[in-house]
C-alpha cells in the first residue's frame, strides 16, 4: 500500500542536533511546516556518510523554503552523537538525526528491513499537515543526490498554493503549469 497522502503515524524517539542536548521528536514534529525524512542503514558506515553530508549541503536552501530535515536510522541517540563526533563528513550535519532502535519509526513508513533490522534508504516529504507527498526508496548501495529534493519541495509547495494546476516532469519554479482538464488530453 502507498504512503502517499497517508498521515505520518504516532511515534515518540529520542533525537541528536549539534549544538543541543538530546530532546523527543513525535510526528507532531512534522507538522506546521515542511519536513524531509530521509533514513539510512546505519551510523558508522560507508554510503550513508555520504549522503547525509550531500544533504547538509542543501540544508540551509530547505530551509529557506521552510523544511526541516530529519535524519533516522535504527541507531540510538548516543551513536547519533558519537558518529558526530568522529567522522568528518557526518561532524558538519545541523540538522536534526532520529535514533529508531525500537524501529517504529522505520516500520511506520515502511522502510524497515525486518531480516537485518536496518532501515532502507528512504526519502519522505511531508507538507504541514503531517501528510506524506513524496516516497523514493533506494536499494543499499545506491547513494541519494539531495539537489533533486529542492525541485520537489518547490513543485509540492506550489501544488499546495494552487490547486487545480498540477507541476510537469522536470518543472522548475518560475516554469508553466498545467491545469488539468478535457481540452488538453491528447495535446501534451
Amino acid at each position: 500500500m502507498s504512503l502517499i497522502g497517508t498521515e505520518v503515524q504516532p511515534f515518540a524517539a529520542q533525537a541528536f542536533q549539534a549544538g543541543k542536548d538530546f530532546f523527543e521528536v513525535t510526528e507532531e514534529n512534522f507538522k506546521g511546516k515542511w519536513s524531509v525524512v530521509c533514513f539510512y542503514p546505519a551510523d558508522f558506515s560507508f554510503v550513508c556518510p555520504t549522503e547525509l553530508e550531500d544533504l547538509q549541503k542543501e540544508y540551509d536552501e530547505l530551509k529557506k523554503l521552510d523544511v526541516e530535515v530529519y535524519g533516522v536510522s535504527t541507531d540510538t541517540h548516543f551513536v547519533h552523537k558519537a558518529w558526530h563526533e568522529h567522522s568528518t563528513a557526518v561532524s558538519s550535519i545541523e540538522y536534526i538525526m532520529i535514533g529508531d532502535p525500537s524501529q517504529t519509526i522505520s516500520r511506520n513508513f515502511d522502510v524497515l528491513d525486518e531480516e537485518s533490522g536496518l532501515a532502507d534508504r528512504g526519502t519522505f516529504l511531508i507538507d504541514p499537515d503531517g501528510v506524506i507527498q513524496t516516497v523514493e526508496i533506494n536499494a543499499g548501495g545506491i547513494g541519494r543526490d539531495a539537489s533533486t529534493i529542492i525541485n520537489k519541495v518547490k513543485a509540492a509547495q506550489y501544488v499546495r498554493k494552487n490547486p487545480g494546476e498540477v507541476c510537469p516532469a522536470k518543472w522548475e519554479e518560475g516554469q508553466e503549469t498545467l491545469k488539468p482538464s478535457l481540452d488538453i488530453v491528447g495535446k501534451i
